[in-house]
């Protein structure tokens, strides 16, 4: 069962993600994918977003707010900004996590991973103005 709002593009991938333990097939093949159960900034609602992350070595999860390089971030991302606690899947596992965009030096290492792991984030960031956002998601250990 899906909970929160998820887009029919998304419905398929979040449930094969779930049916498979966190694998997908497609051009999603080998990509390391979470959904982000995230709560709508304007509406309150819940989202399920499946996004493609960067595993840390410390257990942090890194996405990038790509959006292709559209002039705009993800809708996904103002809704990180206005709550920065969220609950994502990871594998066959739920969990809460806090949500930190990275700045400075810290974002600069992590791009530079992201970039070396997935090149087209090069080609997004040269089709816009905006600085595409780093973001680091840590498993709270509160919840």
């Amino acid at each position: 069962m899906t909970t929160g709002h998820v887009t029919d593009v998304n419905e398929t991938i979040v449930q094969e993600f779930r049916a498979n333990q966190g694998r997908v097939g497609g051009q999603f093949e080998g990509v390391p994918l979470i959904p982000i159960h995230h709560i709508g900034a304007r509406s309150g609602e819940e989202r399920v977003t499946p996004l493609g992350c960067l595993p840390q070595p410390d257990g942090g999860l890194v996405i990038v707010a790509s959006n292709g390089g559209a002039p705009k971030n993800p809708d996904w991302c103002r809704n990180l900004k206005a709550h920065s606690e969220i609950d994502v899947e990871f594998g066959a596992d739920r969990f809460a996590v806090a949500v930190t965009e990275l700045e400075g030096a810290e974002r600069a290492n992590v791009w530079a991973d992201a970039v070396a792991a997935h090149p087209d984030l090069d080609q997004f960031q040269r089709r816009t103005t905006r600085t595409i956002p780093v973001i680091l998601l840590t498993r709270r250990s509160d919840a």
